[in-house]
């Protein structure tokens, strides 16, 4: 892929709007690079549509926006012209956008108040935009089983939900199903789980700088299990030094 106006623009969204993504990207090789930061930036662009806006049906019609983009990456037809939706339709396959259309689409509920139904509903959310998310992003690095990546998406996406309960709930949400200690260490601990599994599987290395957002999210996973309290607090620890370590050796 060649670096022009558009990936720069990318690489900038990413930057500013996911800073730790957009370090794990800049250790994959120059070429996988550029596909992450084009991918990243949707997710950003994505992610944030539901809450530039209090009303909910500009919020809708943002998030409708994405979906019509991967519509027409799925279906081969022309794509209409932007600086994230351009690079994207050369980026990722037809599966790969309907795939990320659920993942738009599971962000309606950052629109609304609604509490999740049940730890299935909660799940599913999580699988749907973090898993999703990392499915699609180890794909563009190299082969690798499908439920190994869901494991590690998960792991991740359990992390920065679990950063992002204080922030939530000054917005009015109710992200917690059992806000008790001991749901919230139980969460936590499920991410945990889904971490070690993900490992056991052995993903090749060429996946790495997808899966470190997984390695990320371990610190703070940790820190829940045994101090619960600390995620409504907002005081979990960042990525740490061994984060840093695995990064620098290739290792997750």
């Amino acid at each position: 892929m060649t670096w022009d106006d558009d990936l720069n623009a990318c690489a900038a969204i990413v930057e500013r709007g996911d800073p730790l993504r957009f370090r794990t990207a800049m250790m994959a090789p120059v070429a996988a690079r550029a596909k992450l930061f084009v991918l990243y930036a949707f997710n950003v662009e994505a992610s944030r549509a539901p809450w530039v806006t209090q009303e909910a049906m500009i919020a809708e019609m943002r998030l409708q926006w994405w979906r019509d983009v991967l519509e027409e990456i799925a279906n081969g037809g022309p794509v209409r012209r932007h600086e994230v939706a351009t690079p994207l339709a050369r980026t990722i396959t037809p599966e790969q956008a309907r795939m990320l259309d659920t993942l738009v689409a599971a962000r309606r509920w950052d629109i609304y108040r609604d509490p999740f139904e049940d730890e299935a509903d909660l799940d599913r959310y999580l699988d749907q935009t973090a898993g999703h998310l990392m499915v699609v992003a180890a794909s563009l690095l190299g082969p690798a089983e499908e439920a190994t990546l869901r494991s590690a998406g998960y792991a991740a996406g359990v992390g920065a939900w679990l950063r992002a309960i204080p922030a939530l709930e000054e917005a009015g949400r109710v992200p917690l199903l059992d806000g008790t200690p001991a749901g919230v260490s139980a969460l936590a601990q499920r991410g945990l789980q889904a971490l070690k599994t993900a490992r056991g599987s052995r993903p090749p290395r060429s996946c790495v700088p997808a899966l470190l957002m997984a390695t990320a999210a371990e610190p703070a996973l940790r820190h829940a299990v045994s101090t619960p309290q600390s995620v409504v607090a907002g005081d979990l620890p960042d990525t740490g030094l061994a984060f840093t370590l695995r990064a620098a050796t290739g290792r997750w």
